[in-house]
């Protein structure tokens, strides 16, 4: 049998020699600052964060627990540089060492300004900085929706501005504006005063105002967050952004309808001034009033200037009802002047014309005497006496010229004979000794009449005139 070497040196289990380890770190460091780059983020379903710190030289794990997250002062993320604020220990299963980490900073100004430029850079690329996407705010709006923290003096310059100016609705939507977690808040209520429906039981705002105190850099890190920055400019509200002092400038500044300097500012944006109001109105009636009174006195001048160069109308009616009653008296007179007048050339053409009988008679004489001529050639002839020998021809042509000028003749006198006006229905009238009678007032009462129609005589026996100056006749 062996035997066991004799030493004087320590034996320890795995344990004890973890356990020192961890208590030898705690003791030597206590709480430490470490600075570097985060890398391998994970985030677990306990809620608990895990990553790693690196720099040019060596990289240390870390972690976050569950209940350290939401005072942890930043969304941690892979890539950005930070101070981690916690303390050193490690983790005996595995043989590992690791920083619990309490508190996060981003490592110096710089490189978070250069963080936001790149962001600023990158949202202002997709177009959601551009001014086309700006909304004009509404000039007096009935409900006025705020998001801000309810501990501070934000909340309450806002009430007291909004009451001075004009007193308007409020909807306040508290959220956290600073750590860990604050971000979603405000996104949540950006999108939350976004989905309320116009109508409904709790009245959709007409304006936002998204507002918080002044801070350093990282007080002011929830406004520069992307998710922060696209709700505003997803929001269909227009929106007022008031973060922090007037030197200060967040993104969500660029990406909303109006930045304001201050909160008080932004109220003062968001609802105009009710005594500035009246005396702006009161400005306006007085220059719509004197517009209007200048507007009718021009047009007042110009109907002025426009009678005066119309002609009198009354005169122009006048005369022409005038002559109008001179027409229509002209007319009344010229028919029965016209009638008359015709009537006077028929009886003066009546009288130029000759006797159709005695016509008629000199040409049966004329016949007559010629026939006898022949009847006593023919008896001399028969006698055998020796009479002037007649030429046939000369004779015969005689006799077609005397025929011919007589139908001539007969054709003329048949075209004015009063038998063909007896045949279109009218009548003559003469007295008893067959003399013409022209007008009622050559016929006396009881007078005998004769009536020549077309197709023979009827005697008649006047009774008198009537009013139409028509002699009534009793067949």
């Amino acid at each position: 049998m062996t035997e066991t070497a004799a030493t004087n040196m320590p034996e320890y289990t795995v344990s004890e020699i973890s356990g020192a380890v961890k208590r030898t770190l705690e003791t030597e460091f206590g709480r430490v600052r470490v600075r570097g780059e985060i890398t391998e983020l994970k985030r677990y379903p306990s809620g608990h964060i895990y990553f790693a710190l690196k720099d040019e030289g060596g990289k240390i794990a870390g972690v976050v627990w569950k209940f350290s997250v939401p005072r942890l002062g930043l969304a941690p993320e892979n890539g950005i540089e930070v101070i981690a604020t916690g303390k050193i220990s490690s983790y005996g299963e595995r043989s590992s060492y690791q920083l619990i980490v309490e508190r996060m900073e981003f490592a110096g100004a710089g490189a978070l300004l250069a963080r936001i430029e790149a962001l600023r850079l990158k949202l202002a690329a997709e177009g959601l900085f551009d001014a086309a996407r700006k909304r004009v705010l509404p000039v007096l709006p009935a409900v006025i929706g705020v998001v801000t923290s309810l501990q501070g003096a934000v909340i309450q310059d806002i009430r007291t501005t909004i009451l001075r100016r004009f007193p308007r609705r409020l909807l306040i939507w508290p959220v956290p504006v600073q750590g860990e977690g604050a971000a979603a808040r405000i996104v949540a209520a950006i999108e939350g005063f976004d989905a309320i429906a116009p109508g409904g039981p709790i009245p959709r705002p007409d304006v936002l105002i998204i507002a918080r105190g002044g801070g350093s850099l990282e007080d002011l890190m929830a406004f520069n967050d992307e998710a922060v920055v696209r709700a505003a400019a997803a929001c269909g509200i227009p929106l007022i952004s008031a973060v922090g002092h007037e030197t200060d400038t967040t993104l969500i500044d660029f990406a909303s309808d109006r930045r304001a300097p201050t909160p008080t500012a932004a109220a003062e944006m968001a609802i105009p001034a009710r005594v500035e109001l009246a005396a702006d109105l009161q400005q306006k009636a007085a220059r719509l009033l004197g517009a209007a009174g200048r507007t009718l006195d021009g047009a007042r001048l110009r109907l002025q200037r426009a009678e005066r160069g119309l002609p009198d109308l009354p005169s122009i009616l006048g005369g022409m009802r005038q002559k109008l009653d001179d027409r229509a008296g002209r007319l009344a007179r010229a028919l029965p002047n016209l009638l008359a007048g015709q009537r006077a050339a028929l009886v003066r053409a009546e009288r130029g014309l000759p006797d159709p009988r005695m016509i008629v008679a000199v040409r049966r004489n004329a016949t007559a005497l010629t026939a006898e001529r022949l009847r006593s050639a023919i008896r001399h002839a028969m006698a055998g006496r020796s009479v002037p020998r007649l030429s046939p021809a000369p004779l015969q042509g005689k006799l077609r010229e005397a025929r011919s000028r007589l139908d001539g003749l007969a054709a003329r006198l048949e075209s004015v004979s009063y038998m063909k006006v007896l045949e279109r229905g009218f009548a003559l009238v003469t007295d008893g000794r067959g003399v013409a009678l022209a007008n009622a007032a050559a016929v006396k009462p009881g007078a005998s009449l004769r009536l020549r129609f077309a197709d023979g005589e009827v005697r008649a026996t006047a009774q008198g005139k009537t009013e139409a100056r028509q002699a009534s006749l009793l067949l």
